[in-house]
């Protein structure tokens, strides 16, 4: 679908692009930035809020930032201007370390930053489709460049496919007829943007369960949203490619805000901390794993109540840290 052809005229809503950092001090304490030095990743660097805490206290070290949201990274660029000489801007998804470290020629890092939330930026932007309280053509792309959208999703998934991913990504059990629902309103016309999905989700949920908690159509939304960026395949990739680069002592920090982001971080992170998976009634170890990682804290870190009424989106937060041994 040409999403740039629509009667839509969203410029003058554009916000600014800003997004409040969750668990900032916390992140940076646990990054355990020491003496200025070393090379650090943001993998997710949004408006730039945590790495500019970063690159702040670097001096001879280097911050790489990686995002694949092209407006992302200008105001980062913007925002980190005054440490240009230690922040590279890296366009692309974050499972892509590996290969861009090694185009920079770089062979170990020091510490990975993630915030694997969308940025109040992305939500608010009506133009960019994530939102179901501003009607837009339907999209929910991070990076704009990809192909797949979430009217390719909605109007293309079979009945099977679209209630796999709405179980599976948003929890949603209204899903059949959810699903169902799509499918009989695009055999008569495609289903173009988001209020014409919002529509069909609130006429497949009970008035009395429509009354009640959270927005219908907000479980709908994330799964779409999940399985058009790919966001939790890519969870598992990228924190073993940062185990690999990291020095001893280097540091993964991980903020999820959605139960199945937060299961994918905890099983790969567990993983990578257990070392030997050999039977527990073998005498003797014969797999011969062993830990590369160390948690650092037993249980998530989670935002106080200050920030929280400060930044109501913090609410879900986890703060996750991983130590290389």
């Amino acid at each position: 679908m040409n999403l740039n052809n629509t009667e839509f005229d969203v410029s003058e809503l554009k916000p600014e692009f800003s997004h409040i950092p969750v668990l900032l001090d916390q992140c940076i304490d646990n990054l355990n930035i020491r003496d200025g030095s070393g090379i650090f990743v943001d993998g997710t660097v949004g408006g730039g809020g945590h790495s500019f805490e970063i690159a702040n206290r670097l001096t001879t070290g280097r911050l790489v930032c990686f995002d694949q949201d092209e407006d992302a990274i200008r105001a980062a660029k913007d925002r980190l201007a005054p440490f240009s000489d230690r922040v590279t801007f890296v366009q692309n998804n974050f499972c892509h370390l590996s290969d861009e470290l090694d185009s920079l020629g770089i062979e170990r890092i020091d510490g990975l930053l993630l915030d694997l939330g969308v940025s109040s930026y992305q939500l608010d932007n009506p133009e960019r489709g994530f939102s179901y309280m501003a009607d837009a053509p339907l999209d929910m792309r991070m990076n704009q460049k990809a192909s797949l959208t979430a009217y390719d999703v909605v109007n293309t998934y079979s009945e099977e496919r679209l209630k796999k991913i709405l179980y599976e990504y948003g929890d949603e059990r209204f899903a059949p007829r959810i699903a169902f629902n799509i499918l009989r309103a695009r055999a008569h016309a495609p289903i173009s943007t988001t209020f014409e999905l919002v529509d069909i989700i609130k006429s497949s949920i009970p008035a009395k369960e429509r009354q009640t908690g959270h927005h219908p159509a907000k479980k709908t939304f994330q799964a779409i949203r999940i399985e058009v960026n790919s966001e939790l395949e890519v969870i598992e990739s990228v924190i073993g490619q940062a185990a690999e680069r990291l020095n001893p002592s280097g540091r993964i920090c991980i903020i999820t805000f959605q139960p199945d982001e937060d299961k994918v971080v905890k099983q790969t992170l567990n993983r990578l901390t257990q070392g030997c998976t050999c039977p527990k009634d073998f005498p003797v170890c014969v797999c011969g794993k062993k830990p590369i990682l160390k948690f650092v804290n037993k249980k998530p870190i989670l935002p106080d109540e200050r920030e929280i009424v400060t930044n109501p989106r913090s609410r879900s937060a986890k703060l996750r840290v991983a130590e290389k041994i």
